[in-house]
């Protein structure tokens, strides 16, 4: 049997107008800027005309990815129609894609199936430009920094201790390390330099946690791009950088609206990747969700031991909101391939390797129950050769934890087949009483936020911190950043950082090579294994498949 792709399907949705969908969300078209027919930016101050009390908050997570999918966005979209479905009123909360992994390996982040945002195109590629915007006030920042030096430095800035990067939305390892200023003086200050991925970028993530414009306005001025030479901070406020910067961002700080192939709206706003930032979408696009429906699903990238993690740890802790219920999305091939199986073996039914593989789910099912408090739910995406026996191990393991696991097949049939998830996440936001709690206390210090991260989340026994970076938390405590939160960079594809570390390794330390301050976004981060904030193209990139015919029409996105 064939089956239509991702982006055929897509292309054959019958879109509605962007105005009806605002209806539907209960937005006011006084307050809605259209990009085209079918996606349009909100102006925040909706915000200050609806007095509903905020609906209930899902978060959608997942098992440790592997080569052979989970589906946590699919399964987010689709749970969001599903809902819709049952009679619930419902807006979903996500990110937008970077264009590196559309371009890479990973592929767009609009869901699959028959549960997707669309239009998925223009998602996947520009959209409303945001990200544009966010690269052009983090080089802005960058360029107005090597012109002060330039031109007198009359902070003192030591060149030797900048730690500012220009940023790039693309995969482009050459960009990593760079000397540039090269070619005499009328060309700048030689010095060593490097990209980010803009999905890495602090001002991504100061987009994302930003309240408003004042708010904005406030994290931007904290931003430390360097030292001087007697290693006092120097920030974007002291570089006089923030009001043309905040101009950059004024209209990427609005909200997006789409909507899903079944018409539901959805809030699709700001980027950062969950293995090198903190992974969610924007306050304020989560914010506005909450006050126009009941149920708002939202995702946080990767496993749980990253995106989760950083919602419930950052996000939460920041913001005061509080999931009603989580949802952990796993698949029978994904544990199988947990369990040591091959990818090409994955088609057939072994529950040795699937018993093998089971510790990871419940690794992460048991953080969100007994770390974090809160109820739970798996869902488990079903695949056709997917056995009875391979499903039924799954839920007896899972209810041994005092979880339920539900099927989903809404990548194949839509709202239709995530309505027993539905039902299920309803039961547990009104009648399971969260006790919400984060993973560490934030008056410890960097180093046992990090030992807690480490044993409590990873399930490791500790972490080992390299003298490079022992003598960077030195810095930030005298600094008085060491109250912050913590946000780990680590490898998606294991608890440990270690990423050949399958199932759910034991006895393993994280190693915590470099550690920095976001002092705009209010985090410390922690660089750990072989993270890198600049990823490459792999050997063949999804880019040599993408094209578009005379008619504009594009194929090859996925």
């Amino acid at each position: 049997m064939a089956y239509l792709t991702d982006i055929e399907i897509a292309q054959a949705c019958e879109m509605r107008p962007i105005g009806e969908i605002a209806k539907t969300a209960g937005i006011d078209e006084s307050f809605v800027e259209p990009y085209g027919r079918y996606k349009a930016k909100v102006d925040p101050a909706l915000m200050k005309n609806v007095n509903t009390p905020d609906g209930h908050l899902v978060l959608v997570t997942a098992i440790t990815p592997t080569p052979a999918g989970e589906g946590k966005t699919t399964t987010t979209i689709g749970l969001a129609d599903s809902l819709r479905r049952i009679g619930k009123r419902v807006t979903v909360a996500l990110r937008e894609p970077s264009l590196g992994p559309v371009f890479g390996v990973k592929g767009g982040a609009a869901g699959g199936g028959y549960a997707q945002v669309v239009p998925m195109e223009d998602i996947n590629l520009h959209f409303t430009g945001d990200f544009h915007a966010i690269g052009a006030a983090n080089n802005l920042l960058a360029a107005m920094l090597d012109n002060h030096i330039q031109q007198g430095n009359a902070l003192g800035i030591d060149v030797r201790k900048i730690t500012w990067k220009r940023c790039v939305d693309m995969n482009d390892r050459q960009l990593r390390f760079i000397v540039d200023g090269l070619g005499g003086k009328p060309n700048g200050t030689p010095r060593e330099d490097g990209f980010d991925i803009t999905v890495a970028s602090e001002i991504m993530a100061v987009f994302c946690l930003a309240s408003s414009i004042s708010d904005l306005k406030q994290r931007l001025g904290h931003i430390i791009v360097g030292y001087t030479y007697d290693d006092k901070p120097v920030t974007a406020g002291d570089l006089k950088a923030v009001g043309a910067m905040t101009v950059l961002l004024k209209d990427a700080l609005k909200p997006n609206l789409v909507q899903t192939l079944e018409g539901t709206p959805a809030f699709v706003h700001g980027g950062p990747f969950a293995n090198i930032a903190h992974g969610c979408n924007s306050v304020m696009a989560t914010r506005m969700a909450l006050k126009l429906g009941d149920y708002t699903v939202t995702e946080a990238g990767f496993g749980a031991d990253l995106g989760a993690e950083k919602f419930l740890d950052i996000k939460c802790r920041m913001t005061g909101l509080k999931p009603d219920a989580v949802v952990v999305v796993a698949t029978v091939r994904a544990l199988k391939l947990h369990g040591g199986l091959k990818k090409n073996q994955l088609g057939q039914e072994d529950l040795g390797a699937l018993e093998k593989g089971m510790p990871n789910l419940l690794r992460h099912v048991s953080n969100i129950k007994n770390v974090y408090g809160l109820p739970c739910v798996v869902a488990l995406n079903r695949f056709p050769t997917d056995t009875d026996q391979e499903i039924d191990f799954i839920i007896e393991k899972c209810k041994e934890l005092g979880v339920n696991t539900k099927l989903s097949t809404v990548w194949a049939e839509g709202s239709k087949g995530g309505e027993e998830l539905a039902r299920e996440v309803v039961r547990l936001c009104e009648e399971e009483k969260a006790d919400f709690h984060f993973s560490y206390d934030s008056e410890t210090s960097i180093e046992d936020k990090l030992k807690a991260i480490a044993t409590r989340v990873y399930g490791g026994s500790g972490i080992t911190v390299l003298p490079e970076a022992k003598k960077q938390i030195k810095r930030l405590t005298e600094l008085g950043f060491d109250k912050l939160p913590v946000c780990v960079a680590q490898t998606q594809y294991s608890f440990s950082d270690d990423p050949t570390k399958l199932g759910a390794p034991e006895n393993f330390k994280i190693t915590v090579k470099s550690v920095k301050v976001s002092a705009g976004a209010g985090f410390v981060v922690a660089l750990t294994g072989d993270i890198m904030t600049m990823p490459g193209l792999p050997k063949v990139p999804a880019a040599e498949s993408i094209d578009v015919d005379d008619d504009g029409k594009i194929t090859g996105l996925f």
